[in-house]
């Protein structure tokens, strides 16, 4: 297989009136699907574009999705922009790819405009209404390549411009093959999908979906403000497969969501993203004691995720939920500072090798170098490994054990800390719900918010007894609720500008 296309042209012809995307509301099969995106490829093709960026601004919606894969069938790539997204987000985008094509639904035209978009504006209810043309597509197939571009996503950067990560055919396949045989994906898969569709963490239900003839099911982002009705989502279509990120998991598990209503159908859990606390994770083995769970570690330059560990033991408070070793066809070098490897128990930097490693980030050729590198353990002809900036450690069974970014290290009070530590004590302590560390280098002092039911001086007398000195939080700030980014991430970087702001 050479081509992500060839998954849906597969399922097709066994299970066309199947369907295969729904938000609950409406949906799409397998054959419309396949013809739809034939139809986006011939327009897109006939208005001269190819190999090139197409950009999808559309809300989040099967027709989204569809809209990819007729990007892909006119031999371009797409770009994934969410409604929701900031402007001045999604300008910085275009700015970096330049698309001579935005494609629209109802709901985004009018922005589009307002952001000059103008006459590169193409309507997908119109497009899909386009006459296929056989040959077009068939040349173009003809051409592609593995390592042709699939999509580009953008992830945030340090300089506060979005990094765009180009991943193609090859590394998107070979991810899904493993991540298929690991989650033990199938047929009868029913996907309940959480994240936004312009990140790459929607890669483990859309590929898969059409690989198997499988369903996806696009919840609603409200519904996670309201667990209950979250979960009765998930009972209505008998959803029985979700890729999550931590935060959203532990918004069902710590307000007591199962005392009034369980999963009835969930059988296969995946989370990752950040740090599973454990008590919210025995919760969700004492509550689905039959299910899988499985942490998935990797960043979006190695095509999502690169490890995974399957959990199958208790841990105590205290421990971190290993991510265990890497996916078929990859390598995890753990680098130390002069780059030789570390040794068990010794930490190291996270650096991928194998096919996962994406293309590298488009139009910014100077921050791909810094992180898309020579293996420095080879000498001997040209191999690009990427470097992640996590660090981690292999324990004594040989498991990786992540342990916090390079970027969350500080050195404090002639200490080397792990901020990423302080957030593991404090996370133990009851009625803990959410914590982030930050660090104002200016003034050499750690603060930490939290959502929770302790008062800010109770919580500073208990992490009094559980960490060293030089250890404590010059600040503790008690939240209403912890802010997170689009992908359901805590948003760090927001809080470590306030806190640097307060000057605390």
């Amino acid at each position: 297989m050479t081509n992500v296309l060839e998954y849906m042209e597969n399922t097709v012809p066994r299970v066309p009136t199947k369907t295969a995307f729904s938000n609950g509301e409406e949906g799409i099969t397998f054959q419309e699907l396949y013809d739809r995106s034939r139809a986006i490829g011939t327009a897109l093709s006939e208005r001269g574009l190819s190999r090139e960026p197409v950009v999808v601004y559309m809300q989040k919606h099967p027709n989204m999705v569809n809209a990819f894969f007729g990007v892909l069938y006119s031999g371009c790539f797409y770009v994934p922009i969410d409604e929701e997204m900031p402007v001045h987000r999604i300008q910085l985008i275009f700015d970096t790819v330049h698309p001579r094509a935005v494609i629209c639904d109802e709901s985004t035209r009018a922005h589009a405009e307002e952001m000059g978009c103008g006459d590169r504006i193409l309507m997908f209810q119109e497009l899909i209404g386009h006459p296929v043309r056989e040959e077009v597509l068939r040349e173009i197939r003809r051409q592609s390549l593995d390592v042709d571009p699939i999509y580009i996503v953008f992830t945030s950067g340090s300089t506060g411009i979005p990094k765009g990560v180009a991943a193609c055919h090859r590394s998107v396949i070979d991810y899904i093959e493993t991540l298929s045989e690991v989650l033990e994906f199938h047929s009868d898969t029913i996907f309940g999908n959480q994240t936004p569709l312009y990140f790459d963490a929607c890669l483990k239900e859309i590929y898969p979906t059409l690989k198997f003839g499988a369903t996806t099911y696009f919840i609603p982002k409200n519904l996670f403000m309201f667990p209950v009705k979250l979960v009765e989502y998930l009972n209505e279509y008998r959803i029985n497969t979700i890729c999550w990120v931590v935060s959203a998991l532990t918004i069902v598990s710590s307000f007591g969501t199962f005392d009034t209503v369980k999963p009835k159908y969930l059988t296969n859990i995946a989370f990752g993203s950040e740090v599973f606390p454990v008590k919210q994770l025995k919760i969700w083995r004492e509550t689905l004691p039959q299910a899988r769970f499985t942490n998935l570690y990797g960043p979006t330059e190695a095509t999502g995720m690169c490890c995974y560990y399957k959990v199958e033991r208790n841990f105590e408070p205290g421990e971190v939920i290993p991510i265990g070793g890497p996916f078929r066809n990859t390598q995890i070098l753990l680098l130390k500072e002069d780059d030789t490897l570390a040794e068990p128990g010794e930490t190291g930097e996270i650096c991928v090798r194998g096919t996962s490693v994406t293309l590298g980030y488009f139009n910014n050729p100077e921050k791909t170098k810094e992180s898309f590198v020579q293996n420095p353990l080879n000498k001997n002809y040209p191999e690009i490994i990427y470097r992640t900036g996590d660090l981690a450690k292999r324990n004594e069974q040989g498991e990786l054990i992540f342990l916090s970014r390079k970027d969350d290290q500080i050195k404090h009070m002639g200490h080397r800390i792990e901020l990423g530590e302080i957030e593991a004590v404090t996370a133990l302590i009851d009625g803990i719900r959410s914590v982030c560390c930050v660090f104002n280098p200016n003034k050499n002092k750690i603060g930490l918010y939290y959502v929770g039911d302790p008062e800010e001086l109770a919580l500073k007398a208990e992490l009094k007894k559980k960490l060293p000195r030089y250890m404590l939080p010059h600040a503790v700030i008690r939240l209403s609720e912890m802010p997170y980014t689009p992908n359901g991430k805590v948003d760090r970087s927001l809080l470590k500008k306030r806190y640097i702001e307060d000057g605390k």
